[in-house]
């Protein structure tokens, strides 16, 4: 019986909107890119939504937007994947990172540890689709004396006058804190688009704007819309009408513009995302129903009356085994043809990272948790049948390998 990890969602009406998007003629920004922004927006309950090509592209382009300048520190967890953390990279700024909680999500007290005088931004990691403590993060951010040490040293910032969140929901599309959708909880919340996310443009991204005031959102847009074509103020779509080929560049943007062809799978898929959603929950569900009953098996956070999960990624723990044990358990079940993963390697142990100082020791839970997670598939196609194979293997694995 094999079984993919992470396959797209692709059925008849999200071929049937590609189809359209390619008979129109029209295939980079456009009109799918304006309704899934839309959609989006609908969705989440956020003023304005930007699409881009990768979360990576929003990321950097919010951090250059804020006005990163060498020597400023943006605070992000080990536990993730590198694009956190080479994102303030390329907008030139430091990453600090700091150690997770048990439930895999950044620690709010590390977070109060790291922060200095070039403390710019902080970017909390939904990860594996279980949402962050934001309100613990916001309450930070705005304590009288960690606003005391912000020295702005750009417009944005200054206007701002404290340290932004941007929430990496990259994960977490559809997930809930406090019965409000992820996409407001930080001042720019991104997602990610990517093949494998619960919501897929292919490769894409959209960063959901909700700074405060004096902020003007849907202002703000202009600019980010703007920033993400070359700085260009007319997109490809209106320089193409009769007429209107003049346009200026106005500001050193990026090209990072997500086409109307990648929209499309999106869109289709965002108009049945309450189903995929639903069908994503029954797969954690029966995940948890079996593994709850084994001493061994940590389980992911499970929603509660105050979160809820997107149901990303079925992330298992195990007590007691060693990362060789762990890494048996993956190879048995590679042998049944089951394909599951490990999400993630920390950061401080990749060789760029650990050839720029950061040493993982100083992450201990990251570590750990690294050591005996393994993600499980977790999608809308997976029948019950499927899910109930991946328990069984994964329970006689365990015992063959640990218990004897």
């Amino acid at each position: 019986m094999k079984i993919s990890f992470a396959p797209p969602y692709i059925d008849d009406e999200v071929i049937d909107e590609v189809v359209d998007c390619l008979k129109s003629g029209w295939i980079t920004t456009g009109p799918k890119v304006k309704a899934l922004e839309e959609g989006i927006a609908n969705y989440t309950g956020v003023e304005s939504v930007v699409g881009v090509n990768s979360w990576t592209s929003g990321a950097i382009l919010t951090l250059k937007w804020l006005g990163l300048k060498e020597g400023d520190e943006v605070i992000v967890p080990a536990y993730t994947y590198c694009a956190t953390a080479m994102a303030v990279m390329d907008a030139g700024g430091i990453p600090i990172m700091v150690d997770i909680k048990e439930d895999m999500t950044i620690d709010v007290e590390e977070i109060r540890k790291a922060i200095t005088n070039r403390t710019k931004a902080v970017m909390p990691v939904d990860i594996a689709g279980w949402p962050c403590d934001y309100e613990a993060i916001k309450s930070l951010v705005k304590d009288s004396d960690i606003k005391s040490l912000f020295k702005p040293t750009s417009e944005v910032q200054k206007k701002l006058g404290r340290i932004l969140i941007i929430s990496d929901a990259a994960h977490s599309f559809g997930a809930t804190n406090n019965g409000k959708q992820m996409g407001v909880m930080g001042d720019v919340n991104i997602f990610s688009l990517h093949a494998v996310k619960n919501l897929t443009s292919a490769e894409g991204g959209a960063v959901c704007l909700n700074m405060p005031a004096p902020f003007e959102n849907k202002e703000l847009y202009k600019k980010f819309r703007l920033l993400s074509l070359n700085g260009q103020t007319k997109d490809a779509l209106d320089k193409s009408k009769a007429g209107g080929w003049r346009y200026d560049i106005v500001a050193h943007g990026l090209k990072i513009n997500l086409p109307d062809i990648n929209a499309a799978i999106a869109l289709a898929q965002l108009k049945k995302y309450d189903f995929l959603l639903s069908e994503r929950r029954r797969v954690f569900e029966r995940y948890s129903d079996a593994f709850k009953k084994f001493d061994w098996a940590i389980l992911p956070p499970q929603d509660n009356l105050k979160q809820t999960s997107s149901y990303h990624i079925y992330a298992l723990r195990f007590k007691p085994i060693s990362e060789d044990q762990r890494d048996e358990l993956i190879q048995r079940l590679a042998e049944k043809e089951i394909s599951v993963n490990v999400h993630y390697i920390p950061m401080p142990m990749l060789t760029l990272f650990k050839s720029l100082g950061y040493n993982i020791a100083d992450y201990p839970v990251a570590y750990d948790t690294y050591t005996r997670e393994i993600s499980l598939p977790i999608y809308p196609q997976l029948t019950n049948e499927k899910v109930d194979f991946i328990i069984e293997s994964i329970v006689q694995a365990y015992s063959s390998i640990v218990e004897s």
